[in-house]
């Protein structure tokens, strides 16, 4: 969000996620049998909301904050109350918004007129550096705020601290999200990020990730790139983002400075449900090296849907650089697929939008194989050539030379 340090009355700070999960073991019928030991990045933390509906949000993991914001100019006043902040039993964490005031709330504007929640792992976990990412349906309607989003645990108090919002949408934009960074002298209305327009949020689930190392900083939504970061956008500014943990914070704010307040069409309740928020200790992730010993490509660092992926002389491009979220592997914010989710011998792989088919998930055996789970055959250079730019397919496990992988952590 633009500019919200500490809320007037109970200061808790920021929440935010995201992604980056190790590879799950798999039964297969062939010698590769899936290795938990063989990594390319590790799950830092994670919650996937899975409790009884109704329970409350784990308290070893988040902190609710209480209190109003005055900074923002919100018209909410956030509790630690389960009708705000809750499980839905089916695998969710609903935060709802309330035109309601039963404790009688006072707020920066005189008797609060909604509740909502807003938490953060403030000093329960925070990390530099890794992947970021949550899967939520957002919340609509005008004067609606719901934001994912991180904040420095150094550097001073804000904006010197650092704060990255990972997503940010205000109601009267229901196709856009925005990431954004904050800093000394990039601030408030002065942070510098871009939108992303897509469908109608509010309709489904998606998926916003934040791919943070060394002087650099990648938003994607669904897998699709679009905006990074570097010192150099600054302008001379101080980049505050290297070397600082920063913990995660996510809320449903209620109208504010940006997205004015809510109408008479806004409906209430109103909520925001969200899947899960994972984090990974590694953002680009690791080469994958085969045969000759080069590395697994996206051809030509093309992220678009069906782009071919190759064997290639190793380079430390993103294109080479692999991470694994549950099953899939993933480079360019997207997801290694057997084309047209084939089974046969043959069939080529290539980059796809992550879907979470069979034709996408993956297991990597300590005998060095990695395994399409769905068609049971290994990952294998076309011919056994090891020539720059052969198509890699799947193929019945033979234990030879081309379908062996060495998986490298970043």
């Amino acid at each position: 969000m633009s500019f919200r340090p500490a809320l007037r009355r109970t200061r808790a700070a920021a929440v935010a996620v995201v992604l980056g999960s190790a590879l799950t073991t798999a039964a297969l019928n062939t010698q590769a049998t899936a290795a938990p030991d063989v990594s390319i990045a590790a799950t830092t933390f994670a919650d996937e909301f899975n409790g009884p509906a109704g329970s409350p949000v784990d308290s070893s993991k988040w902190t609710l904050e209480q209190g109003d914001n005055v900074n923002n100019h919100e018209r909410q006043y956030y509790t630690n109350r389960t009708s705000n902040a809750a499980m839905d039993g089916q695998g969710n964490l609903v935060i709802t918004a309330r035109r309601e005031n039963p404790g009688n709330y006072n707020c920066w504007y005189g008797r609060c007129e909604y509740t909502s929640a807003r938490m953060n792992t403030a000093g329960k976990f925070s990390q530099t550096y890794g992947r970021f990412e949550t899967r939520l349906k957002m919340s609509h309607g005008q004067g609606m705020w719901p934001a994912f989003w991180m904040m420095g645990t150094t550097g001073g108090g804000w904006p010197n601290n650092g704060e990255i919002d990972v997503m940010e949408n205000v109601g009267f934009e229901p196709n856009t999200v925005h990431g954004t960074i904050h800093g000394p002298g990039y601030s408030g209305s002065g942070g510098i990020g871009a939108a992303y327009n897509g469908p109608r949020f509010a309709d489904g689930f998606h998926t916003f990730t934040l791919d943070w190392s060394p002087d650099s900083l990648v938003w994607s939504v669904d897998g699709n790139v679009y905006q990074r970061r570097t010192p150099a956008d600054l302008g001379g500014r101080q980049w505050v983002f290297n070397n600082r943990p920063f913990y995660l914070i996510l809320n449903l704010a209620v109208g504010g400075y940006w997205p004015g307040d809510p109408d008479s069409s806004t409906p209430m309740p109103n909520t925001l449900v969200v899947d899960y928020v994972r984090v990974s200790n590694t953002s680009g992730g690791g080469a994958i090296t085969g045969l000759a010993g080069k590395c697994v490509d996206v051809a030509g660092a093309n992220p678009a849907n069906g782009t071919a992926v190759q064997l290639y002389d190793c380079n430390g491009t993103g294109a080479q650089q692999w991470s694994r979220s549950g099953n899939a592997l993933q480079a360019l914010g997207k997801c290694l697929d057997a084309a047209g989710g084939g089974t046969a011998n043959g069939t080529v792989v290539q980059l796809y939008d992550c879907n979470g088919t069979g034709a996408q998930q993956w297991a990597i055996s300590s005998a060095n194989d990695i395994v399409n789970i769905q068609a049971n055959k290994c990952l294998d250079v076309t011919g056994n050539n090891p020539a720059n730019g052969t198509r890699l397919q799947i193929w019945d496990c033979t234990g030879a030379a081309n379908q062996k992988w060495t998986v490298s952590a970043a």
